[in-house]
């Protein structure tokens, strides 16, 4: 059972940490090398749908590597888990208190709208995405080598 556990939870934060590094590093590009307004609405689709997933994906990849710690307590590994955890912890504090408000904004935005200094705003979330992007990837890297211990 916990073997099973562990490799939900390696595919759930991975596939999560997938999805955000494309996010940083491809779409968020494309994005921007759209013609006239089309960039902006892309990023304020984004926003609106991935807003809506991605709380459930970080509290559940969360969850599932507390569960796993827990489940896994006196393994070895367990250290590398929960310091997998600490990060996802660290991913969701950011989340809330830099990424979401900005996205909360910007996924209202249309050309008609838009504040003055979309632009910058937009550039900030994206560095703080960068880190954030960091931290699940040292999160999952923990997680991964975790299991490999295990």
């Amino acid at each position: 059972m916990v073997h099973t556990l562990q490799v939900l939870t390696i595919v759930v934060v991975g596939v999560m940490v997938g999805v955000e590094f494309s996010v940083a590093f491809v779409m968020n590009r494309i994005f921007d090398a759209l013609p006239e307004n089309s960039g902006q609405l892309a990023r304020a689709h984004g926003g609106r749908m991935l807003g809506a997933l991605m709380p459930f994906w970080y509290i559940g990849s969360l969850a599932l590597s507390a569960v796993w710690a827990v489940a896994a307590w006196s393994r070895p590994g367990t250290g590398l888990v929960v310091t997998g955890a600490a990060l996802l912890v660290v991913s969701v504090i950011m989340s809330i208190l830099l990424l979401v408000p900005i996205n909360n904004r910007g996924k209202t935005w249309t050309p008609e709208n838009r504040p003055a200094d979309w632009k910058e705003q937009m550039n900030r979330w994206d560095r703080y995405h960068y880190v954030r992007v960091a931290v699940i990837v040292a999160a999952f890297a923990f997680l991964a080598a975790g299991l490999a211990v295990a």
